[in-house]
């Protein structure tokens, strides 16, 4: 069976999703293929058509649709507790009773012209909606490859009307247990928060998460934005998830906080400077979130987790990863999968798994992330030949030859194999540094990030060295959990252990990057430490690289002095040979 995922409902991150016989053949998010961070307002159709050009598909034979947007009942309890708590927006209430599924109609004609556009025969294929929570539930528990019962939690803006999800995973089934509804949002509360602190919502999040470790979170008390008390969720809308003539406005816009916020914690802040009381309300937010996530566990998962100790975790919350060290640390959690594309790029991937397990389909578990486009050394090569002010020398040995222009100390772009899905950059789309090289975290941020000093990065790390470095054996290829680093190992690494002594580390093995790994090794040959310092292949704003000429682009465009494609290293006529490299030209 042939189902094709597509995702793009809430207005943000779409993408799209192929699955072969319960198998993910390929996954991309749209903002790659359009150049444009979040794609929003947009539906996945380059995305798509990468798809099932990647598989070799045909639009006609694609069995199912699937997507993660699905009509609302009127005899169930969302839309009417949408109304009641929306009650001083009397047309947001009334529309959610009288027409609370126009969104859905809505989507589903903008689906059926893309699948049109894509050339898929509506009257062969079936249209399959998925409820949004459910989507992010089954991109999880269906893609752990958890056996036997499995409790799973689900933290999002919102869906259609739901914004948690509690259930549990057995035998392919997902059973609901709770759910909360907007405006009663744990994920929408710290997006206000975001807004307040001067970021995007649905996008500077982890701005505000890696900002956090620098306040003190005992100098404010949030939890009372979330509930009145653990474990019960009533988000004050007088202050935080506001609509209508509640939000806060500023030349036009309108936020997800209200003046009455502004007037307890005083004016938003403004700049990338890192200084009070932010830093602090950043702590604030950030602890309030945890617990509030901690003690909805201990309410509705701790039976489940007693039982099974297995979690499987998605929604944008679960790229938390600060929260995600606290769950692992869990006595009840003893294996914890966050799906890497936890936010709502990952619901296409969601929607098709959840589609092809209704069908009878056996879901293969996710142990890799590069589904994404690949490109030969030829192609690389036209792209730098087609550029102006370029060398580029055919290497021998790539990973010997980068990690020794690492060890060096200079940055390097690194553009190998299949793009990445998900948010994370993993050994693909990544420019490196080495750790130890005093300073390289800086530059990086000013030179050629050109974002926040103040922000944090992240080790890949072979899996023969984390156990002694992270103190644990748990699974961690995709970067979605925090780290306490060893005590001996934090001089060693400066570079990548932020300020409060955690990483958030990525785990690497011979077997899904080997080549990845084995620069990996030749770091460890030449410092003593097979640990490199990763970020994504973009600059602030943009999204990840995808084709040789994004990566050129960025290369150009920044203080970048190094870029490895494939088997090419591809330099500036300006660049000093200060680094030792091996090549000859191509």
């Amino acid at each position: 069976m042939i189902v094709l995922g597509l995702s793009g409902a809430l207005g943000h991150d779409p993408s799209a999703a192929l699955l072969i016989d319960g198998e993910t053949v390929a996954a991309a998010e749209e903002e790659r293929f359009v150049r444009d961070k979040h794609a929003n307002g947009r539906l996945p159709l380059e995305s798509a058509r990468y798809c099932l050009r990647e598989a070799g598909v045909s639009p006609q034979a694609v069995d199912k649709v699937a997507f993660p947007y699905a009509p609302v009942s009127i005899f169930g309890r969302a839309r009417w507790h949408y109304a009641r708590r929306h009650w001083y927006a009397p047309d947001r209430a009334l529309d959610a009773i009288l027409n609370g599924n126009r969104r859905y109609r809505r989507h589903r004609r903008r689906v059926f012209a893309l699948g049109k556009e894509l050339g898929i025969d509506w009257s062969k294929t079936a249209f399959v909606p998925v409820p949004h929570h459910l989507a992010h539930a089954s991109s999880a528990y269906h893609l752990s490859g958890f056996g036997g019962k499995v409790a799973i939690l689900g933290v999002d803006g919102k869906g259609e009307y739901a914004t948690t999800f509690f259930g549990v995973g057995d035998n392919g089934r997902i059973s609901r247990i709770k759910e909360l509804i907007d405006p009663d949002s744990l994920a929408g509360v710290y997006g206000a928060i975001t807004e307040y602190l001067g970021f995007e919502m649905l996008d500077g999040e982890y701005k505000v998460m890696g900002m956090a470790p620098y306040g003190d979170p005992a100098r404010f008390d949030f939890a009372p934005l979330l509930g009145p008390r653990p474990g019960r969720v009533r988000v004050d809308t007088r202050l935080v998830n506001t609509v209508g003539v509640r939000r806060y406005k500023e030349n036009g816009r309108g936020f997800y906080f209200s003046p009455r916020l502004v007037r307890q914690l005083g004016p938003p802040r403004r700049g990338d400077a890192v200084d009070e009381p932010y830093v602090d309300y950043a702590a604030a937010m950030q602890r309030a979130y945890e617990d509030a996530c901690l003690a909805l566990i201990d309410r509705y998962l701790s039976e489940a987790l007693a039982g099974c100790g297995q979690l499987a975790f998605a929604g944008g919350g679960a790229l938390n990863v600060r929260l995600n060290q606290r769950i692992l640390a869990r006595d009840d959690v003893a294996r914890l999968f966050v799906q890497p594309a936890a936010g709502d790029a990952g619901t296409a991937l969601g929607a098709a798994t959840f589609a092809a397990n209704a069908s009878g389909e056996t879901i293969a578990a996710m142990d890799h992330v590069f589904l994404g486009p690949a490109f030969s050394t030829a192609q690389c090569h036209a792209a730098a030949q087609a550029r102006h002010g370029l060398r580029v020398a055919q290497l021998d040995d790539a990973p010997a030859q980068a990690a020794r222009i690492l060890a060096d100390g200079h940055p390097l772009a690194w553009f190998q194999g299949r793009m990445e899905f998900g948010p994370r950059a993993l050994g693909a789309r990544s420019i490196l540094g080495c750790p130890s090289t005093p300073g390289i975290a800086d530059r990086i941020n000013a030179q050629i990030k050109y974002r926040e000093r103040w922000r944090p990065f992240c080790p890949s790390m072979t899996d023969q060295i984390a156990p002694e470095i992270l103190g644990s054996n748990h699974a961690a290829q995709f970067m979605t959990i925090a780290f306490e680093v060893a005590e001996c190992w934090r001089h060693r690494i400066p570079e990548v252990v932020h300020v409060d002594g955690t990483a958030r580390a990525q785990v690497v093995g011979p077997h899904s990057n080997p080549r990845y790994y084995a620069l990996l090794q030749r770091l460890g040959e030449l410092t003593g430490a097979p640990v490199v310092l990763n970020t994504s292949l973009n600059r602030r704003g943009e999204p990840i690289a995808c084709t040789p000429d994004d990566a050129l682009d960025i290369f150009e465009g920044s203080d970048l002095r190094y870029l490895v494609m494939e088997d090419l290293l591809v330099t500036k006529h300006s660049t000093t040979q200060g680094a030792r490299t091996e090549g000859r030209d191509a």
